[in-house]
């Protein structure tokens, strides 16, 4: 059980420290929120990649890597576009 949630914490920062890598521009995001993105995708990715059967028991299962990365990256553009980062949404000022 603990073991589970510790590497479920270590996959979801790799995963979200990456999704934030991959997403252009500048992410208004603090770190705790990145690793609950991450975290998100990482369960998300597993219990997807567990009930279509592709799941590898066997060795390193790239299939579900690729997946957790990509809902990963899918969270961040979410977080940003939603301006659910630090501070909040911004105004914008009209000119």
């Amino acid at each position: 059980m603990i073991g589970a949630i510790v590497s479920a914490v270590v996959i979801g920062a790799i995963v979200g420290a990456l999704a934030r890598l991959l997403v252009p521009g500048k992410q208004n995001m603090s770190i705790g929120l990145t690793l609950i993105v991450g975290i998100v995708a990482a369960l998300i990715g597993t219990l997807i990649a567990q009930a279509a059967g592709w799941a590898d028991t066997r060795g390193i299962d790239w299939i579900e890597h690729i997946l957790q990365l990509v809902l990963a990256v899918l969270g961040v553009l979410l977080v940003t576009r939603m301006g659910m980062g630090r501070g909040g949404r911004t105004r914008r000022t009209q000119t």
